[in-house]
């Protein structure tokens, strides 16, 4: 099993940026796909990136595209998510996730066996 744990969520302004971290722990990092997941209040959980267990492969949600930048280092356990261009939409809590990389990508919430516990990001108008 692997344990997550987000941090660097906070408060922005509308156009800052902030970048979050997935600090992992248990089996090697490496064993895992992992991606980043927010939920609004009243939403559904949405799919924001998913990075491959080498990191050679990518894959965004539309409404991040081009701003979101997900990466893993994983000699030190560590995914990244940094965000750009932040939007008020964009106000969320967001979570990372992993699943075995023997199954592929993956950008459905119930791909995912392994969850963090969140970190809260609001961007402010």
């Amino acid at each position: 099993q692997v344990q997550l744990v987000e941090s660097g969520g906070g408060l922005v302004q509308a156009g800052g940026s902030l970048r979050l971290s997935c600090a992992a722990s248990g089996r090697p990092f490496s064993r895992y796909t992992m991606g980043w997941f927010r939920q609004a209040p009243g939403k559904e959980r949405e799919f924001v990136a998913v990075i491959s267990w080498s990191g050679d492969s990518t894959s965004y949600g539309d409404s991040v595209k081009g701003r979101f930048t997900i990466s893993r280092d994983n000699a030190k356990n560590t995914g990244y998510l940094q965000m750009n261009s932040l939007k008020p939409e964009d106000t969320a809590v967001y979570y990372c996730a992993a699943h075995s990389r023997d199954y592929g990508m993956g950008y459905s919430p119930t791909r995912y066996a392994y969850w963090g516990q969140g970190t809260q990001v609001t961007v402010s108008s």
